[in-house]
């Protein structure tokens, strides 16, 4: 199965310039923790509840402040035509829950995958495999490289 398959396509995302504090507003509201950041349809980064709190607020950042200041700049990601197996490994050993999708053919961000997402697949073990890595205790978790 392909990661295609389960992916959550319409996904909100934040642009650099963008303020936290409207990047905050939308996990809020979708009760994530953390969006993609794009420049057009290309992708640049991840936002997370974390980064707003430690890169910004921690350091004295008003909710004026861009979110290309504070988001993430590397980001893992994952190709649509990639198996699910193989998506949810690469989750589990680097500890995060939530995956980026792009096109292979133009690396346009065409989605994001959750460990939701993944159980509600027809390769749950997937998930469980992905969980597992999650929540290993210990350790530094982020979403570059």
């Amino acid at each position: 199965m392909k990661i295609s398959e389960c992916m959550t396509r319409d996904v909100e995302v934040a642009k650099p310039d963008q303020p936290i504090r409207e990047a905050a507003q939308f996990m809020l509201r979708a009760d994530a923790g953390s969006i993609p950041v794009c420049d057009g349809d290309r992708l640049v980064g991840m936002i997370t509840d974390r980064d707003i709190a430690v890169r910004a607020v921690a350091e004295g950042r008003g909710p004026d402040t861009p979110v290309q200041e504070a988001m993430t700049g590397h980001v893992d990601y994952c190709y649509d035509d990639d198996a699910v197996e193989d998506v949810a490994v690469r989750m589990s050993n680097m500890q995060v829950r939530r995956f980026p999708v792009l096109s292979r053919e133009d690396d346009k961000l065409v989605g994001i995958v959750s460990l939701g997402d993944l159980t509600r697949s027809d390769q749950s073990d997937a998930a469980k495999v992905a969980l597992d890595g999650v929540t290993v205790p210990g350790g530094q978790h982020n979403q570059g490289q």
